[in-house]
């Protein structure tokens, strides 16, 4: 199968492959700014239709063992790795993403389904359990069910991949859904469709609708016939869909913006530190919720870590995805790239003092390239350290005391991911107690385990994906009593 042949430039319900009936819009490759494929948007009556085939298709779905559910979700991911070259490729010309990241992207999702596989076979063990208490006469147990059908609106940041982290615990715990994916990025979430098709998934279990977040995402965020959204995304959008979600008291998921800070504390390997910090807001461009676009580093190491943050910027090959050896590609369209040259000329209007890069990749005359950016010395006031970015720009401020950089970590309406740099075992884990955030890595490179949870504070987001936490969004809790 050819790169081609993996482009599908339809919707994909109730067991059929339908184009859209909305307009006709243009995937575009972020390296090239020439259109990589074409798709027609689902309409609000398709994606009816799609919401249709997935409540027809709950009950038989959900009556399923764990087993039988996991064995389809295991012939899902064999269906991937089978395709795995052409989906890369795809991911590569569609996200401008070095092959490297592209292909642990694709992986990714596979092992996430693979794990909820293993977590639906053991909820044939776990769907009722016995509620110990003393009531003379009563008796208690608890029932764990599949909250029905659900949708998933997606961002285009690591497609394939956080649709595993909704899918894979949806259909573990037995419901059916309607993902959107990403109109910017929506190929490789495509093939979801193409993945359930091959595993013989029954109709209307897995359904996929593209188009804008103005017709297609709202359409499924307001629909009656889902019981939960799963978002990921800005928190702006996320609370669009909260007010929509409101109308019938829908549930929600929500995984949304990041501003997380990485803390450098004056034992700290240097070169670890360094490297940490750069590897944060380089990976994907920077695209990252849990980018570590804010550095807090102790005085008195500023200067020579300062030194070493330089030596790894300079270090960056950006270029497209067949540039060899590059290591950060563009970004992944055009108004993202607008947004964060915007933030570029509020540094200069803010008069920052840039480190390093500051503007558009001048060696590139098309595509969205812009050069990895270092500012110091950036006052908590600056938009540049109060806003998500969502690109490879970093900030520096300084503190002096362990307190002064848990309160300087948590100033913010943030709370998704922090990173700590130190050799002392004590002071990361008294630190980590007394950061807001979701995630917290010691001495360690962004890394999220399907085993894990992820998910955020405050502003960050609502609920938790992954590991059975991730596994119990998708399930109601019901306890029946009865008479001893």
């Amino acid at each position: 199968m050819s790169a081609n042949d993996v482009i599908i430039e339809k919707n994909y319900y109730n067991g059929q492959w339908v184009p859209g009936s909305g307009a006709r819009l243009a995937v575009i490759n972020p390296a090239t700014e020439q259109p990589v494929g074409h798709f027609h948007e689902a309409s609000a009556e398709q994606v009816d239709a799609a919401i249709c085939a997935a409540n027809a298709a709950f009950p038989a779905w959900s009556a399923l063992s764990g087993s039988a559910r996991a064995n389809y979700m295991r012939k899902m991911t064999a269906a991937i790795r089978d395709h795995l070259d052409d989906l890369v490729q795809l991911q590569m010309a569609n996200c401008g993403k070095p092959r490297s990241e592209a292909v642990a992207d694709i992986l990714g999702s596979v092992e996430c389904i693979d794990y909820f596989a293993d977590q639906a076979d053991a909820l044939d063990t776990q769907r009722q359990t016995p509620i110990e208490y003393d009531i003379p006469g009563y008796r208690s147990s608890t029932r764990l069910e599949p909250m029905g059908p659900v949708g998933f609106i997606l961002p285009w940041n690591f497609p394939m991949k956080i649709c595993s982290w909704k899918l894979g615990p949806a259909l573990a715990a037995g419901c059916t859904v309607v993902i959107k994916p990403s109109e910017v990025t929506p190929f490789t979430d495509t093939f979801w469709g193409k993945a359930a098709e091959l595993a013989g998934l029954p109709a209307g279990v897995l359904n996929v609708v593209n188009g804008t977040g103005a017709i297609t995402g709202a359409a499924l965020s307001e629909h009656p016939g889902l019981r939960k959204v799963s978002f990921t995304g800005s928190t702006r959008t996320g609370k669009s869909i909260m007010k929509a979600a409101a109308e019938d008291v829908k549930n929600i998921g929500l995984e949304l913006g990041g501003k997380s800070p990485i803390l450098v504390f004056e034992d700290a390997d240097l070169d670890l530190a360094a490297r940490l910090a750069v590897e944060g807001v380089f990976y994907n461009a920077g695209q990252c919720c849990n980018a570590t676009g804010r550095l807090l580093i102790q005085e008195s190491i500023k200067g020579p870590l300062t030194e070493k943050l330089v030596e790894q910027y300079n270090a960056v090959v950006l270029g497209t995805p067949d540039t060899p050896d590059m290591t950060m590609g563009p970004l992944a369209s055009k108004a993202q790239y607008d947004k964060v040259t915007g933030f570029q000329d509020i540094a200069r209007e803010e008069r920052l003092h840039c480190v390093i890069g500051g503007g558009r990749a001048a060696a590139f005359n098309t595509g969205f390239f812009v050069e990895p950016t270092l500012y110091d010395d950036v006052p908590r006031s600056s938009r540049l350290w109060q806003e998500e970015i969502f690109g490879p720009i970093m900030c520096i401020r300084t503190f002096v005391s362990e307190d002064e950089a848990i309160i300087e970590a948590n100033d913010t309406e943030y709370g998704l991911a922090a990173s700590i740099v130190t050799e002392d075992d004590e002071r990361a884990e008294r630190v980590a107690a007394q950061l807001e955030a979701g995630h917290i890595y010691n001495n360690v490179s962004v890394a999220i385990p399907p085993q894990t949870s992820w998910g955020g504070f405050k502003q960050s987001g609502i609920g938790r994906e992954l590991g059975p936490w991730g596994l119990a969004g998708f399930l109601e809790v019901k306890t029946v009593t009865s008479r001893d």
